[in-house]
């Protein structure tokens, strides 16, 4: 690009000045991205199409098959050549000169977080994250037929779903919101150079109603032998937390109830009492486990087909049954949320689901029944901080409009 400048010079000749225009040639504007100025190379942009590999993609580009199996082979931690997804973006920063051969590949896992092979010497590899700030955002809805619907309906990101069903998954069965039910949010969204968004970052405040009840949480960090410790806590900073997650599927149903006085048709109306909750969901859906505890059975059995069996304490147990696959084996310890199989039909059923188990002092029982524990709430060391950080934000929280 070029700048013209008038220069005028004082000359003294016949009575008249002299304008001399000068041309002065402008450097180009150097563009930096990914930690690499981009002007320095011949840049390609493209996305991974079906058939691609890193190799066809490499070996295309003039580098050698040395390099590239020792990036296949030497460097799967940073950047596994066999996990590329097809439809990801993909850059290549090409020598500028008569052979244009590829210096770095680097492939795009999402908007923020990259991979970068350098070939320039010997092969490195590593991953970076995108330049990302944070705008805080709040929203608020009411439930007309589901949560997501409304998402939906207020141009919300789709994980905002899953992220209100985590925080409210031991206070609110979200198998069971109602019509008039509603939520408000006070959250940040990710950008990538303040423009381009990349994604919903954290919940800061939420505001639940669900049957007449309000529900407030406040995310809220405290230190644990020098952990940090993030969770959420209620306008009393007392921990939304519980013992139990209300189900052990996200986003079923339940299909079949805890009911001692069950009787089928098929079986003659004989008493048949169902001594478990059954939760509806597509094969392969993930089943989690309720609660901190030790795997104390992993097998198939009869009518149970594959199922797990959890001992959480001297007081409860739990077991999901029908599983298509188990994840865990005996003498596992799981946490609470860990993947410990999948929804399948597996032993005695006539659909996808889990039947779900809870045992109270060796005696089987509804678990939507029982007055479950709560969590520690926060320690008094921490709860004036907490009042004085919750306080402003109950105020922003309760001035959003649905």
């Amino acid at each position: 690009m070029c700048l013209s400048v008038t220069l005028f010079f004082a000359c003294k000749t016949d009575k008249k000045d002299l304008a001399e225009v000068v041309e002065i040639e402008k450097a180009p504007a150097l563009i930096k991205e990914y930690g690499y100025i981009l002007n320095d190379y011949n840049v390609i942009r493209d996305t991974i199409r079906s058939g691609d590999t890193f190799g066809d993609i490499l070996d295309a580009h003039g580098v050698s098959q040395d390099k590239i199996f020792k990036v296949a082979t030497k460097f799967k931690d940073s950047f596994d050549v066999r996990k590329m997804v097809v439809g990801k973006p993909y850059v290549l920063l090409n020598s500028k000169d008569t052979l244009n051969t590829t210096q770095v590949f680097i492939y795009e896992k999402n908007k923020v977080d990259y991979a970068v092979v350098d070939f320039r010497n010997e092969p490195v590899s590593y991953t970076a994250e995108k330049p990302v700030t944070f705008k805080e955002k709040s929203a608020g809805g009411i439930i007309e037929s589901s949560l997501s619907q409304t998402m939906d309906d207020k141009s919300l990101s789709p994980y905002m779903t899953d992220r209100l069903s985590n925080i409210y998954a031991w206070t609110v069965n979200f198998f069971h919101l109602q019509e008039g039910d509603r939520f408000k949010v006070i959250y940040t969204e990710k950008y990538i150079n303040d423009t381009i968004p990349a994604g919903l970052g954290e919940i800061k405040a939420a505001y639940f109603e669900h049957k007449g009840t309000p529900l407030y949480a406040f995310n809220y960090m405290t230190k644990l032998d020098s952990t940090s410790v993030v969770d959420y806590y209620d306008e009393n900073a007392n921990n939304l937390r519980r013992a139990f997650l209300k189900a052990p599927v996200k986003f079923s149903r339940i299909s079949s109830r805890y009911n001692l006085k069950r009787r089928i048709k098929y079986y003659g109306y004989k008493l048949r009492p169902h001594k478990g909750t059954d939760f509806a969901a597509p094969i392969g859906t993930p089943i989690l486990a309720t609660a901190d505890g030790t795997v104390i059975k992993s097998e198939y059995r009869g009518g149970n087909g594959n199922y797990v069996k959890i001992r959480h304490n001297s007081t409860y147990d739990t077991q999901y049954l029908h599983m298509r696959n188990r994840n865990v084996k005996v003498g596992d310890f799981v946490r609470q949320g860990d993947v410990i199989g999948w929804i399948g039909m597996t032993g005695n059923t006539g659909g996808p689901h889990v039947c779900y188990r809870f045992w109270k002092n060796g005696k089987q029982v509804d678990p939507f029944k029982q007055d479950l524990p709560m969590s520690k709430p926060l320690e008094e060391q921490y709860k004036e901080e907490y009042l004085a950080y919750m306080t402003p934000l109950k105020s922003q929280l309760d001035c959003v409009e649905y």
